[in-house]
């Protein structure tokens, strides 16, 4: 019941987020009060109305671990709470034990110096009773997961003696009597309480390693454009450096291009942007490389569907491709060159077409390109860490004629939101 009523509780987004939360605000404690006395509260009217499931009655275990997790107002208040049915069934002492139960797990818990020993308790810690007691001789260290289990034994053994010294109708007790099955009862007792403690722990290990996944995403990304950006800017500047010596009033309007692409790199880091912003970052790139290598020398085409321009892309996908076909294809030839730029979507993916006429790649090389050409391993690898498994990149090259590269990745569309008119 209590690993039922735990698992119940770790599928709510705001309850994981106050659970997991060590230092929590005054709305916060009354959040998780609010989701654990519900349950609680079932379990002890379950007891009331059917002998049959006296075992739901969870009303001690449950305050001591919303006083272990929430502190000294939680616990006690929690408790109080969970045992209003039993209070008005003339259980009696119910609401004091249920409080106090709560009260020692806020003081255990403001005990403990480091929050994070609570999860370390669990249903086989009784198993590290002798390496704490050898640590407690040796090094004088406490193991602060042995205070929740001595409590719980306490509490376990504490009901039974005062519902056997007083009249058993005043507070509830699985079995009071001295006999052996006062042990089974303190161990489902420690399993109530040490249960939920690992099913929750082992949800925020799962949200830790996801947010460190995330984090660790960002970074690969981020260093992965950390590697464009420099080789971008390297060529770039060499063309500008050169063009200003040559033609000054060219290399003016080289300067302002420059100024637009140093602007979009110098803004705030973007995953995905549309097509149509990409392609006018490729414009101000690619009318810099015309400038460089004349307009005779360097014919630009594009075939663009119309459709495709709102669709989201990874933010510099092209440019590398297209710093790529002028380096290695178009550079080592002597007559003009070309760049023929495609776009269009099938079933729901869009996709990317770059040609061009130049020099080709040799059969020996192609198995290489994509470990050996920065530009092209950083866009495979983003491409990779974005879509998983969901894109194609191929490269079709015949030595001599040009480079075809392709790339087929899913489409994504911005969601416009409903207005209503009145």
């Amino acid at each position: 019941m209590a690993s039922s009523f735990a698992a119940l509780l770790a599928r709510w987004n705001t309850f994981r987020r106050v659970l997991f939360t060590e230092e929590r605000d005054p709305d916060q404690k009354l959040k998780l009060m609010l989701f654990m006395t519900p349950p609680l509260l079932v379990g002890v009217l379950l007891r009331l109305l059917s002998p049959a499931y006296r075992f739901a009655d969870l009303s001690l275990e449950g305050a001591f671990l919303m006083g272990l997790l929430g502190g000294r107002v939680v616990g006690p208040i929690g408790g109080a709470i969970v045992t209003i049915p039993a209070l008005i069934g003339h259980e009696w002492l119910a609401m004091p034990a249920a409080a106090t139960a709560g009260l020692l797990g806020g003081l255990i818990r403001q005990a403990i110096p480091d929050k994070e020993d609570l999860w370390n308790f669990g249903p086989f810690t009784f198993l590290n009773i002798p390496k704490a007691i050898m640590r407690m001789v040796r090094k004088g260290e406490i193991m602060w997961e042995m205070l929740p289990l001595a409590t719980c034994v306490g509490l376990e053994v504490g009901r039974v003696a005062l519902v056997i010294a007083t009249k058993p109708k005043w507070l509830f007790a699985i079995d009071p009597h001295w006999n052996w099955m006062l042990i089974l009862v303190v161990i489902a007792t420690l399993v109530s309480v040490a249960a939920p403690l690992k099913i929750w722990n082992n949800t925020r290990i799962e949200m830790n390693l996801e947010r460190h996944q995330q984090l660790l995403l960002r970074a690969r990304m981020d260093a992965l454009t950390s590697q464009i950006n420099p080789h971008f800017l390297f060529n770039t500047l060499n063309t500008v450096t050169a063009l200003i010596r040559v033609d000054p009033d060219t290399a003016r309007g080289v300067v302002l291009k420059l100024s637009n692409i140093l602007r979009r790199l110098l803004r705030k880091h973007e995953t995905f942007v549309p097509l149509r912003e990409e392609l006018s970052f490729i414009d101000d790139y690619l009318d810099i490389e015309v400038a460089r290598f004349g307009e005779d020398n360097l014919d630009i085409v594009k075939e663009i569907d119309e459709k495709t321009l709102e669709t989201f892309i990874p933010s510099m996908l092209l440019q590398p491709i297209v710093e790529n076909s002028l380096k290695h294809g178009l550079a080592p030839k002597l007559e003009g060159g070309r760049i023929c730029l495609r776009t269009s979507n099938h079933g729901g993916r869009l996709h990317i077409e770059i040609e061009d006429n130049g020099v080709g790649i040799s059969e020996e090389k192609m198995p290489h390109v994509y470990v050996e050409g920065i530009g092209l391993s950083n866009v495979r690898e983003r491409l990779r860490v974005l879509y998983g498994a969901d894109f194609n990149l191929d490269i079709e090259s015949h030595e001599g004629k040009g480079t075809t590269i392709r790339i087929d990745v899913p489409q994504l569309v911005p969601v416009v939101p409903e207005v209503s008119v009145f």
